[in-house]
């Protein structure tokens, strides 16, 4: 079958201020750069601010032809998680634009999906597709714990957030691949449970859980899946050279943790490397030909022609394997996994090899690990 040159149908992807919401609102209203967090607040809480478009998105080869529109909903992570009601109205309002725009896919970016429990708030809505990029994210993060271990400096991978949506896929995908040692943390000692016997099913080494932070000093690689809305890792958490991804949006870690640890290597979880796409306008935090793990699902969602939702609540692993699917259909435009960065920066140290075939390895038996680079 031959690859459309055109998506089939026109995405939107909404985002929202994540960590400094001065300095990312000032990019565009430089004169806003001092305003302090508690007057943003009142002014999304009061004022009839609209969802507005940020960025425009096509394809490479079609530059004046966009594809897709990414928006951004005029809230706070703070508002976000702490005000419901606010946030279902906000985000409903960027959905009922995208649906009378046309548009056949919304996808949620980082926390305007876990304030609409994962997207199950727009479930029954027939008008417009909603997906949250999690299975795809999903995909991206597995890859690149895979990716990451040999650089690890003991075994062991502790994954924070386990029982989470992303967390629990990206679990599932691990166990899968066998991956040895996992220990997995939570919240909640009923669900850590379930979630280890049914990883062990699936065939990987030792399963562990823990409820306390302080465990994870003995990995040698920790992933950050939560939806906290400030830094959970401290130092003291971690051991020596651990490898930390860090997938989480407002992210998990303090940019001054490779100042207190300069032996441990931060990298930046879930992004993806898409030069087929081009990306016009407002800064998200990414170069122009990179993406998100969950605006690539979205884009892939739509390139593919998908009509009805995408990823709602958990994925699993059947929605995984389809997101990898559309991504190897779709290899010409990239959706593969970003050179690694470090809060924004590239990594002089190699961590993995750029020529490895994406996802070759998600899918196969007990994983071997090779030596460290």
């Amino acid at each position: 079958m031959p690859v459309p040159t055109q998506p089939a149908v026109p995405v939107t992807f909404l985002v929202h201020p994540r960590t400094d919401v001065a300095a990312e609102v000032g990019r565009f209203v430089p004169a806003l750069r001092r305003v302090p967090v508690p007057a943003f607040e009142w002014a999304f809480r009061h004022l009839p601010l609209p969802p507005f478009t940020l960025a425009t998105t096509a394809l490479a080869e079609r530059p004046d032809s966009p594809t897709g529109q990414v928006v951004g909903v005029p809230l706070t992570p703070r508002q976000l998680l702490g005000d419901r009601t606010l946030a279902h109205r906000r985000i409903t309002a960027a959905v009922d634009r995208a649906a009378a725009a046309g548009v056949g896919v919304v996808g949620l970016g980082a926390l305007t999906a876990t304030a609409t429990d994962g997207g199950e708030l727009f479930r029954a809505r027939t008008d417009v597709g909603v997906t949250n990029g999690n299975a795809f994210t999903a995909a991206i993060t597995a890859e690149s714990v895979l990716r990451a271990l040999p650089s690890a400096p003991r075994p062991g991978v502790a994954l924070v957030g386990a029982t989470g949506s992303v967390g629990s896929a990206v679990t599932r995908l691990l166990a899968r691949a066998g991956v040895p040692d996992l220990l997995l943390v939570g919240r909640t000692a009923a669900t850590l449970t379930a979630l280890a016997a049914e990883v062990d099913d699936l065939g990987a080494g030792a399963v562990r859980t823990s409820r306390d932070m302080a465990d994870v000093r003995g990995a040698g690689l920790v992933v950050l899946l939560t939806s906290a809305t400030d830094a959970l890792l401290r130092s003291e958490h971690l051991g020596e050279g651990t490898v930390v991804i860090d997938d989480t949006q407002p992210r998990n870690t303090s940019p001054d943790l490779p100042r207190r640890r300069p032996d441990v290597l931060v990298l930046d979880g879930g992004i993806v490397a898409t030069p087929g796409i081009r990306r016009r306008g407002g800064d998200i935090g990414l170069p122009g030909d990179q993406s998100f793990a969950c605006l690539a699902e979205t884009l892939l969602l739509g390139l593919a022609g998908h009509r009805g939702h995408g990823t709602l609540g958990r994925p699993t692993l059947a929605e995984v394997d389809h997101l990898v699917a559309l991504s190897t259909r779709f290899r010409h435009l990239g959706f593969s996994l970003a050179a690694p960065t470090s809060f924004g920066a590239p990594v002089t140290r190699q961590v993995w090899r750029a020529d490895e075939p994406a996802f070759s390895r998600l899918a196969a038996g007990p994983l071997v690990l090779e030596d460290a680079a």
